[in-house]
């Protein structure tokens, strides 16, 4: 059926680590290519696989976080990576931290070791014809496999810098102040308003042309020098107090029925996706910190108490336009011999990545083995981020997205008890939806979880 009976895979981070893993736990030969010790990335030092470029941290460990219910789905399904988290950790409270020296040293030992797994430490700029392939060279891929890969997209298949405005769960918009309308009345209100007085504006205005921006490594600095495809909207204020006011934040056409009122700056904000869960700030691209994002956005009437599910964010990130050229298996539609992993489908986030290289290394497999393909439902984690990245947002431009409770299956009724509470119900159906899949996948840990009093504890 296919021409070798070996599958390649290109790039040793965490996804493809955890797409060979998969692979070859299920008996078949992998060819795992990593440029490193050759050739390093601008990001990359280390010799070993897995390298946690920034953090150690792997974000929260409890299931009432979005990232915290999918290391849970991926520890049940037997993740390498996950195994590696939790055999290295370090204290660091509600968060999974973890030794990064001893984690890629982990890793680095089990892929070399594997019978069915060859290392082959060289730079590869194209696909080997006829032969089962998951290509996951990360965000900083190097110019000729980008190429490639550009090449056979086409001129639009591939973004090389993400920048995004952030995205707020829709039920923590304050309705009492933000209203549903579209400039003039012009069509349905399909954007939320959330209106300011001058002295709100005067409040805002200040703090956010003051604030901290984001460390950048000197590669993104350079090439935010020479990226003209949207201006920060901290960048945009400081020329001048009243320039918003004539650009994202222009408030013409836009009268509050509730006061008959037209307000002095209206943020606009506009749907995620077809269900309504998600609203991103339009124009609100930003390269702020994170936690000045929250302090200086959480100003804007109707987002006090706001929960942020992305952040906005301007850095160089190689990625695919998504929902064009891939499934929800991560492979290709217009060769289904060629998967896709990592932060280059669309995923963000070390965890993200992992998950992503584990459906599309366990799909590879099983294209291999000629068996049914495992498509997730979009109740589990490792569903939504799939249905996210094979289907879009409701804008048609597509930008990378985090493990969060938007884009999973809503519930379709309401929990008492607030957001933890609903959180919890959540993720408890994800969970109970996984277990089939467990089954199929005959993944050990799933049977052990279950049998756990505390799901957070024990988990070497």
């Amino acid at each position: 059926m296919f021409k070798k009976d070996y599958i390649n895979v290109y790039g040793a981070g965490l996804a493809g680590c955890e797409a060979a893993w998969q692979i070859a736990e299920r008996g078949i030969k992998v060819r795992l290519f990593e440029m490193k010790p050759k050739k390093f990335t601008p990001a990359h030092h280390a010799e070993g696989f897995a390298e946690l470029v920034c953090s150690n941290s792997l974000r929260s460990d409890r299931l009432t976080n979005g990232v915290g219910l999918l290391k849970e789905e991926l520890y049940r399904l037997d993740s390498l990576i996950m195994e590696a988290a939790y055999a290295t950790r370090v204290p660091a409270g509600s968060a999974l931290a973890v030794n990064r020296d001893e984690f890629s040293a982990y890793i680095t030992d089990k892929i070399r070791n594997h019978e069915n797994i060859e290392v082959v430490e060289e730079e590869v700029s194209s696909v080997e014809d006829g032969v089962i392939t998951v290509i996951a060279t990360g965000p900083l891929t190097s110019r000729p496999m980008a190429d490639y890969i550009e090449k056979t997209l086409g001129c639009e298949g591939l973004h090389f810098f993400d920048a995004a405005a952030p995205i707020v769960d829709a039920s923590s918009i304050n309705m009492d102040i933000a209203y549903a309308a579209s400039r003039y009345d012009k069509g349905e209100p399909d954007y939320l308003n959330c209106p300011m007085t001058r002295e709100q504006y005067d409040a805002f205005y200040t703090e956010l042309i003051t604030a901290r921006e984001a460390e950048l490594h000197d590669f993104d600095r350079k090439e935010l020098k020479v990226f003209e495809g949207c201006m920060p909207v901290e960048v945009m204020a400081k020329r001048g107090y009243e320039t918003l006011c004539y650009g994202p934040l222009k408030p013409v056409g836009l009268v509050d029925k509730r006061t008959g009122e037209e307000a002095y700056a209206v943020v606009q904000l506009r749907k995620e996706n077809k269900e309504g869960t998600m609203y991103n700030l339009v124009g609100f691209q930003t390269h702020l910190a994170f936690p000045e994002q929250k302090r200086v956005f959480s100003m804007i009437p109707g987002l006090e108490n706001a929960e942020f599910l992305r952040y906005g964010i301007m850095h160089r990130n190689t990625y695919l336009d998504s929902p064009k050229h891939l499934d929800s298996d991560y492979s290709m539609r217009s060769n289904k011999n060629i998967f896709f992993a990592g932060q280059m489908t669309g995923v963000e986030g070390y965890i993200e990545s992992t998950g992503s290289g584990f459906v599309a290394g366990v799909n590879a497999a099983l294209k291999m083995l000629g068996e049914e393909k495992v498509i997730f439902p979009k109740k589990t984690m490792l569903g939504a981020m799939a249905e996210y990245i094979s289907q879009g947002n409701m804008s048609g431009n597509f930008v990378p997205m985090n493990a969060n409770f938007g884009i999973v299956e809503p519930l379709g009724y309401r929990v008492k008890g607030g957001k933890v509470a609903k959180y919890e119900v959540i993720a408890a159906r994800a969970l109970e939806a996984l277990d089939e899949y467990a089954s199929r996948l005959g993944a050990k840990n799933n049977e052990r979880r279950k049998n756990e009093v505390d799901p957070n504890e024990d988990n070497t």
